[in-house]
């Protein structure tokens, strides 16, 4: 049975240690407006609505002593998460409302794949760097968010850039389906976050099966968050993670606050 004197000790050392900068808030969000890249679906595919801000009053007749916005966006616009019944593998799961609010909190790993897509923007995370990262850093624990740094983060404020777009398809890393499988079903995780505008590859349609991160992490009741920022801030472990969707009673996604508390004294790598 936990202390509860330990336990309030323990945390107001951790709020006296965000207070005074001895643990750094870093975050991780896009920043969420009428310019930041989305997904395009290829026809005949619909496709969500960017977002946008809709005047209702400016200190004027409408509202003197006030400014306020209606909001208009898609679900799965900007950095956001995404929830089991996004997917059609997930179909029976929650909704962005009924997600436990406990597993939007827990630690980060980070897994650095700079220098392959550096090399090949099409590059796909396999078992072996996952394993190989493992070696160094101990095995993926239980409500682990796995982290994907790929430097794409650099290309975000173009969407031409960001969504890496030819005759041939949008070319942005992601996850081997059979690595998609594995995570999913052998690892404890929580879900897998990105700095891509999706969390699986550009290519990842033309895949079996399609999408595979959105099949197996959403059909496993795992999650997924993309178009983070910031990930080269953070150290490979030791980071904790807070992520904040609306809770949305139907929701299939929401746009989400992504922030991580680290140590900024701590080792980097």
């Amino acid at each position: 049975m936990t202390d509860p004197q330990a336990a309030a000790t323990a945390l107001s050392t951790f709020l006296d240690a965000v207070t005074t900068g001895n643990l750094e808030v870093v975050d991780l969000t896009t920043a969420l407006s009428s310019s930041t890249p989305a997904l395009r679906l290829p026809a005949p595919f619909a496709n969500l609505i960017d977002f946008s801000l809709e005047e209702v009053s400016a200190y004027n007749e409408p509202g003197p002593f006030w400014r306020h916005n209606n909001i208009h966006t898609g679900e799965h616009v900007g950095t956001h998460l995404d929830a089991p019944v996004h997917w059609v593998t997930g179909r029976d799961g929650d909704d962005v409302s009924q997600i436990p609010v406990r597993r939007l909190i827990g630690r980060a790993a980070v897994l650095d794949l700079t220098e392959q897509v550096a090399a090949d923007p099409d590059y796909l995370l396999t078992v072996a760097d996952v394993e190989t990262w493992e070696r160094t850093h101990g095995r993926l624990t239980a409500g682990t968010w796995l982290l994907l740094r790929t430097g794409w983060e650099t290309r975000g404020d173009s969407e031409a850039a960001f969504l890496n777009t030819d005759d041939t398809g949008s070319h942005t890393p992601g996850v081997a389906v059979d690595c998609a499988r594995w995570l999913a079903t052998e690892r404890e995780i929580t879900g897998l976050g990105v700095e891509t505008v999706g969390v699986d590859a550009g290519l990842a349609g033309g895949f079996d099966p399609a999408f595979p991160v959105h099949h197996y992490f959403l059909g496993n009741d795992k999650y997924g968050i993309t178009s983070l920022r910031n990930l080269g801030r953070l150290p490979a472990v030791g980071a904790m993670l807070v992520v904040t969707p609306l809770p949305i009673v139907g929701g299939t996604g929401s746009p989400a606050r992504v922030l991580a508390v680290i140590d900024p004294d701590g080792a980097r790598g």
